[in-house]
C-alpha cells in the first residue's frame, strides 16, 4: 500500500512539481493539498494522510503552529518541513515544534524522496549541518566559531511576530493575521525589545527589517 502525503505550500506551482515528483516514485502517492494553515488541519482531519510536507510561510499563519498543531491533534502524522526559510534559523525551532524533518526547497530535487523515506521509516532526516547543531544543542558543547544569536531567546510566537514586523506589518495587522488581539501582539513586542535590549519601537523595526532583509544581526 503507498504512503499518502498531503502537500501544504501556498504556491500552486510548487505544489504541483511536487506532486508530479512524488506520484512518480514507487510506494508514494499525493493524496490531498492544501494553500494555508487552516485548511492543511481541515485536510489532515479528513484525509488522514501518514505525512504531511510542509512550508512554513503560510497566509494565515506560521508552519510552527500548524506543526504545534499537528503534534496535539494528530501525532501519529509525520511532518516533513519543505521550506526557503535558512535551516540554520529554522531547523531547530521547527523540530522542537514536532518535525521529523527540515529539508530546504533548493534541495528538494536532490533529497525530498531520500528525506520522506528516512523519516517513514522512523528516522529523522536533517542536513549534515544542522545534524551537527543538533549533537551541539544536546552536548551543550558548540563549535568556538559559533555565536549565539540573539533572536534565539525568543519564543516562536515572538519569532513569528518579530519576522511579521520585519515585512513591515503593523499590531493591527499582525494581531489579524495571528487572530489575536491588538493588545497581545503590543505584549509580545515589549517582551522582543526587552530581550533584543532594544529601546524603542522605531529601534525594533529597523531590527526587524534587516533581519528580515539579511537574517543578520547587527
Amino acid at each position: 500500500m503507498n504512503k499518502r502525503i498531503l502537500i501544504v505550500d501556498d504556491h500552486p506551482v510548487m505544489r504541483m512539481g511536487l506532486v508530479q515528483l512524488i506520484n512518480s516514485k514507487p510506494g508514494l502517492e499525493v493524496c490531498g493539498e492544501a494553500g494555508s494553515a487552516k485548511e492543511a488541519l481541515q485536510q489532515v482531519e479528513a484525509l488522514s494522510p501518514d505525512m504531511v510536507l510542509l512550508d512554513l510561510a503560510l497566509p494565515d499563519g506560521h508552519g510552527l503552529e500548524v506543526l504545534k498543531d499537528l503534534g496535539v491533534l494528530h501525532p501519529d502524522v509525520d511532518t516533513l518541513v519543505l521550506s526557503s526559510n535558512d535551516e540554520a534559523v529554522y531547523a531547530e525551532r521547527a523540530l522542537k515544534a514536532g518535525a521529523r524533518g527540515y529539508i530546504m526547497k533548493e534541495a528538494a530535487a536532490a533529497h525530498l524522496v531520500e528525506a520522506i523515506h528516512t523519516i517513514l521509516d522512523g528516522q529523522i532526516y536533517v542536513s549534515q549541518n544542522i545534524s551537527q547543531l543538533i549533537v551541539e544543542m544536546f552536548t551543550g558543547k558548540k563549535r568556538k566559531n559559533h555565536a549565539a544569536s540573539p533572536i534565539e531567546k525568543l519564543t516562536d510566537r515572538e519569532f513569528e511576530v518579530f519576522q511579521l514586523i520585519g515585512e513591515g506589518k503593523g499590531s493591527r495587522d499582525i494581531a489579524g493575521q495571528l487572530g489575536v488581539s491588538v493588545r497581545t501582539i503590543d505584549a509580545h513586542r515589549a517582551h522582543i525589545k526587552e530581550k533584543l535590549f532594544i529601546k524603542d519601537g522605531n529601534a525594533l523595526v529597523r531590527q526587524a527589517v534587516r533581519w528580515v532583509e539579511t537574517k543578520q544581526w547587527d
